[in-house]
Order: C-alpha cells, then sequence, then structure tokens
C-alpha cells in the first residue's frame, strides 16, 4: 500500500458511514460530487442500486429535489441510500460500508445487498452490527474487546462460535432483526 500513488489510492476506496453528510443544494448537486461528471443515466442507475430512486421517484422535482441543510428534509434511511448512491457513482474498486444501512428496514436492506453484490470486480468491507447484513459475505470476522474473536462464514460461525451464535439468536428471535443490539460486540 506504501508504494502506490495516495491519489490513485483514493480514488479507488469509496466509503459511506452511518453518519452520513449531505450538503445544502439539490440531490443532484449532492450525488454529482461522487462524479462530477455523471449523466441522468448515471445518476438514477446509483439510486436504483441504492434503493433511493424508491423515494426520488415520488417527489415532483426528482434529482433536483431540494435538501435542506444537511438533509433535514430527508428520513436517516433516505440520507443514507443517497450517500451510497453518490459513493457508486464514484465506480471505486473497495466499497467500505461502516454501518451505512443501519436506518433502512431490513428489506430494503436486502435489496441494496442483492443490487450491491452484482457488481462485478468491486471488494465490499461490510462493518454491521446487523446479522442480517454480514450473513451472505464470503468472510465474517467477530470482534470482541477490539480484538478479532473468530473469522468464518455465517453457516461456520453459526455451528462454532458462542459469541455469533448468541447475537445470532438475540436479532432473529421473534423475526426482528434490530433485537439485541445492545448485546453485540
Amino acid at each position: 500500500m506504501r508504494s502506490y500513488d495516495l491519489h490513485a489510492l483514493r480514488d479507488a476506496v469509496g466509503i459511506v458511514l452511518q453518519k452520513n453528510v449531505l450538503f445544502s443544494g439539490t440531490v443532484r448537486e449532492n450525488l454529482l460530487w461522487g462524479n462530477k461528471n455523471a449523466s441522468d443515466e448515471m445518476l438514477w442507475e446509483a439510486c436504483r442500486i441504492a434503493c433511493a430512486d424508491e423515494f426520488l421517484n415520488n417527489m415532483p422535482n426528482g434529482l433536483d429535489t431540494e435538501l435542506g441543510q444537511g438533509g433535514v428534509n430527508f428520513s436517516g434511511g433516505q440520507k443514507q441510500r443517497l450517500c451510497i448512491a453518490r459513493t457508486l457513482l464514484k465506480k471505486p474498486k473497495i466499497l467500505i460500508f461502516d454501518d451505512s444501512t443501519s436506518a433502512v428496514d431490513t428489506a430494503t436492506e436486502g435489496h441494496i445487498r442483492a443490487a450491491l453484490g452484482a457488481l462485478p470486480e468491486v471488494t465490499k468491507i461490510v462493518i454491521a452490527q446487523r446479522v442480517t447484513s454480514v450473513m451472505g459475505t464470503d468472510k465474517i470476522i467477530i470482534l470482541d474487546d477490539g480484538k478479532v474473536h473468530a473469522v468464518g462464514t455465517h453457516q461456520t460461525l453459526l455451528e462454532s462460535d458462542p459469541i455469533y451464535k448468541e447475537i445470532y439468536a438475540s436479532q432473529m428471535k421473534g423475526g426482528d432483526s434490530d433485537a439485541g443490539k445492545s448485546n453485540q460486540r
């Protein structure tokens, strides 16, 4: 990594945080921060992958809808989806999602995960508290007190790791995938 050109490295990585930042202006202007040369077709495709098209299609001005300061006129989940779309427009080789779907419902999160899974040649790193966010990944790393506790797939961890089993059981109890977040490590 030290031998990489810093500019090239930054261009290759896209990060979506749980606490997202939107700027005053329109949705379009915010998305163009990801790629200033993006066409409307590219903007809508990124919004489709991030499931932002669902609510933008219902707004009279669509991409030209004005955002209040910090996006106050949008819900937390809508803001997260816009930030995902903006990052996708950058076309990074590595996508880092730091609990970036925590404010969306699990069904929408599933749609986003499926659309992201179809992106070729993009490495995705998902930092999450929801088991449903990582169940289909190639590798899950369980941290306990800041140290690597276990590594495996959903199935292998479910069969062999007590911490993962506890998290899974608490979140899946009664079908509520958000239950038991306070028990997570």
